[in-house]
C-alpha cells in the first residue's frame, strides 16, 4: 500500500510537470500567432543571465528558460545538469522583427557570453552550459554563420570562436521557478552573477562596445512598408507591376541593372528595402542582375516554387513581399549561391546620392564614413 501510494504521488506530480510544460508551450505558441513575433533560441550557459540580458532588448516581448538539443523528452534540471541528457540551457527569444532584427539579436548574443569557452560558462561548468545557436532555417543559418565569422576575424578574442550553430528541433521550458528568476529572486541573482565572473570578462573583452544599439532605431528609423495597389498600379510601370506583383519575369539581356557596374545599393522598387549590394554582384552570363549574397538577409523571404514543376527557391522582399527572382545553388564563391534578380523589382541607389535618398548607413561599404549631424 505504501509503494502505492508513492507511485500514485510521483505519478501526480510528473503529470503535473509535464502540464506546466504544455501550458507554457501553449500559451507561448498564442504569441507568436496572435502578437506576429518571430522566435530565437540561443545557449549562453546559465539560463537566468540570458533571460534576463535578452528581455532587457526593445522589441523583444518575451523570454522563456529552457532545454534544448537533446534526445530525453520533457527533462527536468536535475537531469540536465547531471549532464545525461545532451540538452544545453537555452532561451527562447519572443521578438518583433518590425523593431528588432535577427541579426541585432547575434549581435546581444555574442555580448553575453564567451564563445571560446568549449567547457561550460564563467563559473557554470560542464556540457549543459555550452553556447549554442539553434537556427530554424537557412536565413538564420546564414547570418549566424556570418555573425560568427565576423566576430572570429574581428581579433576580439587570443582564441577561436567555437560557438556552435545547430538546427534548431525541440525546446522544452524549465520549471516555473527557473523563469524570471532575475525578477523573482534578485538578490540571489545579483549575487550569484556578480561572483560568476561573466560580467567582469564581457566589460574587459567588449569595453565600450557591450551595451549593443539597435541599429536603425531612434530618431532616424526608417520605416519599409507596401502601399495600397491603387498607389502601386500608378507607380509602377507596367513590367515592374507584373514582376512584383503577379510574380513575371523580365526578358534577359533587355533590362535595367544586368550590365550596371557603378558602386551602390539595390532597393526593393515598391518599399525602398535595402536588398542588394554592388560589392556582391557578379556576371552570370544569364542577362539579369545576379549576386553572391544580400545586403539584408533579414529582408529576404524565401519560397519553394512550383511553378515549373521541378521546385525552385523563390526570392520575395520581407516588407512588400515583392516578388524579386530566385536563387540557386550554381554561384561562385564564397557563398556558391546565385540570386538572380528581375531589374523591374529593383531600384539602383548610386553611392553618391546614398546619404540624400536616406540610405547613409551604406556609405562605409565604398569607404565613406557615414555623415553625422
Amino acid at each position: 500500500m505504501k509503494h502505492s501510494i508513492l507511485y500514485f504521488f510521483a505519478f501526480v506530480l510528473s503529470a503535473l510537470v509535464l502540464l506546466g510544460c504544455a501550458d507554457r508551450a501553449s500559451s507561448t505558441q498564442s504569441l507568436v500567432s496572435d502578437q506576429n513575433l518571430e522566435v530565437a533560441t540561443f545557449a549562453g550557459g546559465c539560463f537566468w543571465c540570458t533571460e534576463a540580458d535578452f528581455e532587457k532588448l526593445e522589441g523583444v516581448y518575451k523570454v522563456i528558460s529552457g532545454y534544448s538539443g537533446g534526445h530525453v523528452i520533457n527533462p527536468t534540471y536535475e537531469q540536465v545538469s547531471a549532464g545525461n541528457t545532451g540538452h544545453v540551457e537555452s532561451v527562447q527569444v519572443y521578438y518583433d522583427p518590425e523593431q528588432v532584427s535577427y541579426n541585432d539579436l547575434l549581435q546581444a548574443f555574442w555580448r553575453q557570453v564567451n564563445p571560446t569557452d568549449d567547457g561550460g560558462q564563467f563559473v557554470d561548468r560542464g556540457d549543459s552550459y555550452k553556447t549554442m545557436i539553434f537556427v530554424n532555417n537557412d536565413r538564420e543559418r546564414q547570418l549566424a554563420q556570418q555573425s560568427r565569422n565576423q566576430l572570429n576575424e574581428s581579433g576580439r578574442y587570443d582564441a577561436p570562436v567555437i560557438t556552435g550553430i545547430r538546427q534548431f528541433e525541440k525546446f522544452y521550458p524549465a520549471e516555473e521557478h527557473h523563469q524570471d528568476y532575475y525578477k523573482k529572486n534578485p538578490l540571489r541573482y545579483k549575487y550569484y552573477r556578480n561572483n560568476s565572473g561573466r560580467d567582469q570578462f564581457l566589460t574587459k573583452t567588449w569595453g565600450d562596445d557591450l551595451h549593443y544599439k539597435i541599429a536603425g532605431h531612434g530618431k532616424n528609423i526608417r520605416k519599409y512598408s507596401k502601399p495600397d495597389d491603387s498607389i502601386l498600379q500608378q507607380r509602377l510601370t507596367t513590367q515592374q507591376y507584373q514582376v512584383t506583383q503577379e510574380d513575371g519575369t523580365e526578358a534577359p539581356f533587355r533590362n535595367a541593372y544586368w550590365n550596371e557596374k557603378r558602386d551602390g545599393i539595390y532597393v526593393d522598387i515598391v518599399s525602398g528595402e535595402p536588398l542588394f549590394s554592388s560589392k556582391d554582384k557578379f556576371k552570370s552570363g544569364t542577362g539579369w542582375p545576379s549576386f553572391i549574397r544580400p545586403l539584408k538577409p533579414e529582408h529576404i523571404v524565401e519560397k519553394t516554387d512550383f511553378k515549373l514543376l521541378a521546385p525552385r527557391t523563390e526570392v520575395r522582399s520581407k516588407y512588400a513581399d515583392s516578388h524579386l527572382g530566385h536563387v540557386f545553388k550554381d554561384g561562385p564563391e564564397p557563398t556558391g549561391l546565385r540570386y538572380c534578380i528581375n531589374s523591374a523589382s529593383l531600384k539602383f541607389i548610386p553611392k553618391q546620392t546614398l546619404e540624400a535618398e536616406g540610405y547613409a548607413e551604406f556609405l562605409s561599404l565604398f569607404g565613406q564614413p557615414e555623415q553625422s549631424e
